[in-house]
């Protein structure tokens, strides 16, 4: 895979690539970019392979590493909360060249409460590095991660990062992608030693050997494969020939032939299995050692898909949205859509992929949500917080643009065409915190960072709760909810007061209950009078907020009323009775009714309706329900009797307990309360020395236990009474 010529790989390393405007009249251009995403479990190595890519092919001059001694931090953490914690929340774009092709790279963050920032990246790319760390192997969010890459049909090579770490185990790996991703993987290379020994790669595509060598890992010496290796090099090829004959009919023939395909038709048998997702490529290497990476680097071109191989699919607008294929074709209308939002400086940045067409600098956009026409004023590429200005962009590439206001995953056309492409899987928020800023005065620039990070992250959203008017902010976990609140200070330089956090709590019913229920008041001249009979149910789907059902006969209840009966049922919901948490589940159906000639009104059918329903709810058995979540904890074998100690204190569900393969570290899978999750992470980084880390993600609504439910409501009369 690596060029022979050692003079070529020093000097592709030391020119700076050229800010590129890829040329419209070039198509073949096209064919020489690739858009990629590295993704992987957190403290996989993602940001660090990041940096070397970024070395190695002359975008940055020295190597900083993610919670390296100098204090920098590596290129792609732009934010300092990102080099404080030494981890990455937001996705960071870059751009770069190596050996005559372009690659367009977003690293991605690997912690759970950062999902969405995964998701939006895959979304729009048209291949992916999955790194794996060589002695944890497939994790938590490793599973996460494919199934996003699953669902997004995206093609991708597994990078085995971290073989200098004591316990490094390549083939257990290898077997992890195999069994728990079910992944048609194999092995395009053999690791030349491992743990402190490990030195370089061996190819086994074209049976060649690379150490890497110098200062930071740039020198490479290509050599024969070392004799010590040889007959696991052997075993290991014919296994990749095995595993590609499994897929591919050609190399199937050759396989049944007993004849050895050459390095052209094992190219280019990996490369097509790869890209029709029948296949996987394994790599491997230490990014920290700067080991492996420029062999990744050749990889990435030589097996990953360029925009023209992928296919795209649109939603005509014309035609009740329809599939329509939108071909990587740069002769035909603009097809964009923009991913990401970001404030700056100079005000919002968009990043866009541009599926089909061109984009030029002053030219004219028409946003699909909104209508409206937008004019293009600026077109940049990214360096993760560094940018450089270009003319013209064309299909298959990523751009950022200032100056248009929009929304994340709004599509854009020339206005030609009425088209425009899906958007993504968000997940619903599962813990809330009450913020609200220190000072009073501060309230208008507590509103702006609000909505600007709102408009950023799907996943975060916003509320005013009716009876206390405190701001509720809603996430995806509490670190999550905890970098915005410090995300406030730094870029608003606004203090915030933070509530407990709270858990999205829901009451439903159990019952059938009858209700008639008059509502009457007379004050002098016209007074308020409606009488509403009928009865309330469970739906048959208990996720369905309410279902309402006008089973009146006649005119007792006059129809133009039976509009505002509808609006009670909606206030009803809208708040609960038990604890003030919104309600699900629940039917309501009116059958008579009686009214006024003079004092019946929309207001009186209204409050009828919504007090009928309140008072009934009792005698239908309402009960809470609380969020469940889906939770994984990984960790040495050794503390498996603590951890589900804790959980069954923290009354979870145990529903598998499973040892890994080389029966070092357990799995365990439980469903546990939402309520009960607070702090779990403290305490279990105790009670496993800090080798133990989970992963959670919201599964249902469940009824509560008896006495926690008393408890909520107890706490509901308090707060009721102390106003």
């Amino acid at each position: 895979l690596l060029a022979s010529s050692q003079s070529a790989i020093n000097g592709a390393m030391l020119a700076k690539p050229p800010v590129r405007s890829m040329s419209l009249d070039v198509p073949d251009e096209i064919k020489k970019l690739r858009n990629i995403g590295i993704s992987a479990h957190i403290d996989s190595g993602k940001t660090t392979l990041t940096e070397r890519i970024l070395f190695y092919t002359g975008r940055i001059d020295a190597i900083h590493d993610v919670r390296g001694k100098d204090g920098v931090g590596a290129k792609m953490d732009s934010m300092d909360l990102e080099r404080e914690k030494g981890i990455t929340i937001q996705s960071a774009a870059t751009y770069t060249n190596w050996k005559d092709n372009f690659i367009n790279i977003i690293d991605t963050p690997g912690h759970v409460d950062f999902t969405i920032e995964v998701e939006r990246a895959l979304r729009v790319l048209d291949g992916a590095v999955l790194v794996l760390c060589s002695v944890s192997g497939v994790q938590s969010q490793s599973i996460t991660v494919d199934r996003q890459m699953k669902r997004y049909n995206v093609p991708r090579v597994a990078f085995i990062n971290k073989l200098d770490r004591t316990g490094a185990n390549p083939d257990k790996v290898i077997d992890g992608l195999r069994n728990q991703l079910s992944l048609n993987a194999a092995a395009v290379q053999v690791p030349i030693g491992l743990e402190e020994g490990h030195e370089g790669v061996v190819d086994l595509v074209e049976d060649k050997s690379y150490i890497f060598t110098g200062e930071k890992g740039e020198t490479i010496e290509e050599g024969p494969i070392p004799d010590d290796l040889a007959d696991l090099v052997s075993e290991k090829k014919a296994l990749l020939i095995e595993t590609l004959a499994d897929v591919d009919d050609e190399i199937a023939e050759l396989f049944l032939m007993e004849e050895t395909p050459s390095v052209e038709e094992l190219k280019a048998a990996i490369r097509r299995n790869t890209i029709e997702l029948k296949f996987v490529p394994v790599f491997m290497g230490s990014a920290f050692k700067n080991k492996g990476v420029q062999a990744l680097l050749d990889g990435v071109i030589e097996y990953l898909p360029n925009p023209t191989e992928v296919p795209n699919t649109g939603l005509d607008l014309d035609d009740n949205e329809a599939p329509l294929p939108i071909p990587c074709d740069i002769t035909k209308p603009l097809v964009a859509l923009a991913f990401k939002l970001e404030e700056s400086k100079f005000g919002q940045l968009t990043y866009m992929r541009i599926y089909q067409g061109s984009l030029k600098k002053g030219g004219y956009i028409t946003n699909m949500s909104t209508g409206k026409k937008l004019k293009v004023p600026r077109l940049v590429r990214m360096h993760s917080d560094e940018m450089q200005d270009v003319d013209s962009v064309a299909a298959g590439d990523v751009v950022a643009m200032f100056g248009v206001d929009c929304s994340s995953m709004d599509s854009f056309t020339d206005g030609t065409v009425n088209v425009a492409m899906s958007s993504m899987f968000v997940p619903n928020p599962v813990m809330s915190l009450a913020v609200k800023p220190k000072l009073s005065t501060a309230s208008d620039k507590f509103g702006k960072a609000l909505g600007r990070f709102t408009k950023e992250d799907p996943t975060l959203r916003i509320h005013t709760d009716q009876e206390s008017k405190e701001t509720i902010l809603s996430g995806m976990g509490e670190l999550h909810l905890e970098v915005y609140v410090e995300r406030m200070k730094r870029e608003y330089d606004l203090e915030c007061v933070v509530g407990e956090p709270r858990v999205n709590y829901r009451e439903t019913i159990q019952q059938k209950a009858e209700f008639s229920y008059l509502h009457k008041k007379q004050s002098g001249g016209s007074g308020q009078y409606a009488r509403v009979v009928g009865y309330i149910e469970p739906c048959e789907d208990p996720t369905t907020e309410y279902e309402f059902v006008n089973d009146v006969i006649g005119t007792n209840i006059p129809p133009e009323f039976i509009p505002s009966c509808e609006k009670g049922v909606v206030e009803a919901v809208g708040k609960g009775f038990l604890t003030g948490h919104p309600m699900q589940g629940l039917k309501v159906v009116i059958t008579d009714g009686q009214a006024h000639a003079v004092d019946s009104s929309d207001m009186a059918f209204r409050i009828a309706t919504r007090d009928a329903v309140k008072t009934t709810v009792p005698k239908a058995k309402g009960v809470v329900l609380e969020p469940i979540m889906d939770l994984e904890v990984n960790a040495p074998a050794e503390f498996q009797g603590t951890i589900v100690a804790n959980l069954n204190r923290r009354m979870g569900l145990i529903q598998s307990a499973d040892m890994s393969e080389n029966g070092m570290d357990c799995i365990i899978k439980a469903d546990v309360p939402l309520r009960n999750m607070f702090g779990y992470s403290t305490d279990l980084r105790s009670s496993t020395q800090g080798k133990g880390e989970f992963s959670m993600e919201y599964k249902s609504h469940e009824q509560v236990t008896r006495d926690a439910q008393d408890e909520l409501i107890k706490l509901y009369k308090e707060a009721v009474e102390a106003g």
